[in-house]
């Protein structure tokens, strides 16, 4: 994967004979060159005004953490997050608990970017910003499905067994709580096995989600949503 990072605009990159521009002067012909030469320009800028601010899909705190490696300390990371749209068109903000922005992830088709005191990139696709953003690749495309509960429809899933997510009645039992749901066929879900991830449902009334990936380096993330007041990842 590669990344390319978006260095400001130098007037010594037109080459040596390069000027700078004469300001426009305010006079009857400048006038003149403004609506002959720029209004055309003015109108098309109107013509694509960017798109209306994205939904919010979830927001809440959330918590990243990558096992050491043999090359590399284990990191972690703590941040309040603010999370629009979905794996194809979307952004992800993340935030010091005082919500100064630490970081701001956009993608949408043909152009995925992320943006930190630092400068910006852009890369080819989600995962490769996540290993900028987070130190691991992680299928950010899916989360959105994910963060609502669900599979991505994007790849293939297998349900966890309710004696593994459900942490309730003791395993291999059907008496009471969501093991005897499911054993039943009920509503309730311990969670799913998606793309190398597992993704632990049983708290999520709670606002709760869990995904850890166990392929070294191990990689935990915890999400609490907003709609769980009270609670920490």
């Amino acid at each position: 994967m590669t990344q390319q990072a978006v260095a400001p605009t130098r007037l010594a990159a037109a080459g040596p004979g390069a000027r700078m521009a004469r300001p426009v002067r305010w006079r009857d012909r400048a006038g003149t060159f403004v609506r002959t030469a720029l209004l055309p320009t003015l109108l098309a800028g109107c013509a694509t005004q960017p798109a209306p601010e994205l939904p919010l899909t979830a927001s809440g705190r959330m918590s990243v953490r990558v096992e050491a490696g043999t090359d590399r300390p284990a990191q972690s990371l703590t941040a309040s997050f603010e999370w629009r749209g979905d794996g194809e068109r979307g952004e992800l903000a993340l935030l010091t608990p005082l919500g100064t922005q630490l970081a701001l992830a956009r993608w949408r088709p043909g152009l995925v970017r992320l943006t930190t005191n630092e400068g910006e990139w852009r890369f080819d696709s989600l995962e490769a910003l996540a290993q900028k953003a987070f130190g691991e690749r992680l299928p950010l495309q899916a989360w959105p499905d994910w963060l609502a509960g669900r599979p991505w429809p994007g790849a293939p899933h297998l349900p966890l067994p309710a004696a593994v997510g459900a942490r309730t009645g003791g395993a291999g039992t059907d008496s009471g709580g969501t093991n005897g749901e499911a054993a039943r066929g009920g509503p309730a879900a311990a969670g799913f096995m998606q793309l190398g991830w597992r993704v632990d449902l049983a708290q999520q009334a709670r606002g709760r989600i869990e995904a850890r990936r166990t392929q070294p380096p191990a990689v935990t993330v915890r999400i609490v949503r907003d709609e769980a007041p009270g609670t920490t990842p």
